[in-house]
């Protein structure tokens, strides 16, 4: 199986060690990168670490030492777009034509691109599928937290509310940093902010249309994402309940830690390749019940960089048709995700 990532960013280059470094397990014979930007004396070092990792790279820009692609090659059979929000729907035409393409997977907020998809919710729907949108990084924390607290039964869930907290851009980036919060319009009338309305999306590959609802406000931070959370439940819950649905969960981490400089320093620490890679990590000491006990109030960090990875290995395995689909997404998420924090 050869396959390309398309996109050298943050979450490109992490998909792309992570690629190497399981590379046997996924099935995979030769790994390939586009780098679509130019290349200057600035980032050739990015370039040069991936090509010792034994990477290929492709470069839109002709530059020496580097294979210059006017067009992707036939040989390929899978393709990770990790390119910037709106360019992953575009380059679509650009893979259709590829004779030996089985399939390909867009990050983030590609509406169009193909089936929307997070690990764990909708695998059976993109099974031998050829085109999957891998749903952004906070979609993944809210459909986790729904999922969550549900019990995996969203038939159980009667109305759930989300504040998000957003940082500026990535830690690397100076372009669009804030100098104060801005709050987001709702442009949706039922949804609020768009993150409620990917989440439903998400949900209705499965014929389940949540009632839920997002706001949205951007900060002067570079670290993590944050949500507040509302999740109203049919039936009454205790707080054993609660902490047990964390635990069991697969892709949900916890920590008592309320600072995010502090859940970032720990992923740098500790995390693979310095990252985070579970959909949410829950302040499990921060939660409240209603009097009736059937809302569930709280904090999530959320860890935007690498959250989607797991998702995007799982999409490849389904999509390609993997047998070994859960032994294998099961190993990694063992040897990458940090349950506590």
């Amino acid at each position: 199986m050869k396959v390309l990532v398309n996109g050298i960013g943050n979450i490109g280059t992490t998909l792309l060690n992570i690629l190497v470094d399981f590379k046997t397990d996924l099935g995979i014979h030769e790994i390939y990168a586009l780098k679509n930007t130019n290349i200057n004396t600035w980032n050739l070092s990015d370039l040069q670490h991936l090509e010792k990792r034994g990477i290929k790279i492709y470069t839109k820009q002709k530059f020496d030492g580097f294979i210059t692609a006017e067009r992707l090659p036939d040989d390929i059979n899978y393709i990770f777009d990790c390119t910037a929000n709106s360019f992953g729907l575009k380059n679509k035409t650009l893979y259709q034509p590829i004779r030996n393409l089985i399939a390909c997977s867009a990050q983030g907020s590609e509406k169009g691109f193909g089936i929307p998809y997070m690990a764990g919710v909708n695998n059976d729907k993109i099974l031998g599928q050829k085109y999957v949108q891998v749903v952004s990084c906070n979609t993944h924390a809210l459909a986790s937290l729904l999922s969550t607290f549900s019990g995996h039964s969203l038939e159980r869930l009667v109305e759930a509310d989300f504040v998000i907290v957003r940082r500026s851009e990535d830690l690397g980036n100076h372009q669009r940093l804030v100098s104060a919060n801005v709050v987001s319009r709702h442009r949706h009338k039922l949804y609020g902010t768009h993150h409620a309305e990917d989440a439903v999306d998400l949900f209705s590959t499965r014929n389940i249309k949540p009632k839920i609802c997002s706001s949205d406000i951007t900060t002067p931070s570079q670290l993590l994402h944050t949500v507040r959370f509302a999740i109203k439940l049919s039936e009454k819950v205790d707080n054993a309940y609660i902490s047990n649905q964390i635990k069991a969960s697969g892709f949900i981490s916890q920590s008592s830690k309320f600072d995010s400089n502090v859940i970032f320093e720990i992923g740098r620490r500790y995390g693979y390749y310095g990252r985070l890679y579970s959909h949410a990590i829950i302040n499990h000491t921060n939660l409240m019940l209603s009097q009736d006990n059937k809302t569930i109030y709280g904090w999530a960090f959320i860890p935007q960089e690498a959250n989607t990875i797991i998702s995007s290995l799982s999409a490849f395995l389904l999509q390609t048709q993997n047998n070994g689909h859960e032994q294998i997404i099961s190993k990694i998420c063992d040897i990458i995700i940090i349950s506590d924090l």
